[in-house]
């Protein structure tokens, strides 16, 4: 849907009779800097606050204004992004002393982009309708380098008129935009999304292990299999991580095991059978314990080459 920037300038935006002036940001890490980035680059206005000091500069830089509290942001905004690493650091945004709740105003808009319990999502919802302020959940998928380029896939849960009002904000950060249902079906579909990433990261980690055991290249390897049907954003992307044996920064391992233990509750829940899935939180659980969660979750190769041996 195209945003109008109407004659007053770049903070007012036309969707039908929905005039979205302001927008907020709440949570500045790896992927909400790029993404608050890319919303200044689209033209909104931007207030931003970050629980860690020293993330804003860059952004200021561009034009953002930088709030001391979540409540500040939200009494600049009429549309409130937050994207933060779990649901406790959520509802913290949301519900604490100085939170988002207590500056917002009737017909403020959340968008959380954090990936969180569908459950939780649910509940907080619930608790901002109470002060009549909508919330739709909108958890991301494609990586540190689709935050940058403005790339991230994006599943909605909420009502639809909320997505509609939403739109224009989640263009600005996304090509691929689809609404899944009710509050929390985002979320819900993001804990697919994760599950079905762990049986990639392994079997790419597995296939390269193997092809380095049995002498081959494994550059080579990739090269061969990226046009056939092992093709994938895992092998593309990550290979040369797991190749390397190095794993920088893109999606911390240790939030991957976050978004995994979710979807293993909604499997607990649902009767659901995740066996690889399982086996995926297993290996993570130790790597943290070694001190790994901090590296890129590609760094699952990291015990595939390890059991290997030297």
């Amino acid at each position: 849907m195209a945003v109008t920037v109407g004659e007053s300038g770049p903070s007012t935006y036309q969707i039908g009779s929905v005039a979205l002036e302001r927008v907020g940001f709440c949570g500045l890490g790896t992927m909400g800097s790029a993404m608050a980035a890319n919303l200044l680059r689209a033209g909104f206005a931007l207030t931003v606050w970050n629980r860690s000091p020293g993330r804003t500069a860059a952004l200021l830089e561009q034009g953002a204004v930088e709030a001391a509290t979540p409540r500040a942001v939200a009494e600049a905004s009429d549309v409130v992004v937050i994207c933060v690493s779990d649901t406790p650091d959520v509802e913290a945004v949301l519900f604490a002393p100085d939170g988002v709740s207590e500056g917002a105003s009737a017909g403020t808009l959340v968008v959380d982009c954090s990936t969180i319990s569908p459950t939780a999502s649910r509940e907080f919802g619930a608790r901002l309708a109470q002060r009549g302020v909508s919330m739709v959940d909108a958890p991301v998928s494609g990586g540190s380098e689709g935050a940058q380029k403005g790339t991230l896939t994006i599943m909605v849960g909420g009502e639809q008129s909320d997505l509609t009002r939403a739109r224009p904000v989640l263009e600005a950060m996304g090509h691929s935009i689809t609404h899944m249902g009710q509050l929390g079906s985002g979320q819900a579909t993001k804990a697919v999304n994760q599950v079905i990433l762990c049986g990639t990261y392994l079997g790419v980690a597995e296939g390269l292990v193997l092809a380095m055991r049995a002498g081959l290249d494994p550059e080579l390897v990739v090269a061969a299999l990226g046009g056939g049907a092992a093709a994938s954003w895992v092998l593309e992307n990550r290979s040369g991580r797991m190749i390397a044996d190095e794993y920088p920064l893109g999606f911390k391992l240790s939030l991957h095991l976050k978004d995994v233990m979710i979807a293993l509750d909604m499997a607990r829940e649902s009767g659901a059978a995740l066996p690889v899935t399982a086996l995926a939180a297993q290996i993570e659980n130790g790597l943290v314990a070694q001190g790994h969660g901090d590296d890129d979750v590609s760094a699952l190769a990291r015990a595939i080459r390890a059991w290997s041996g030297p």
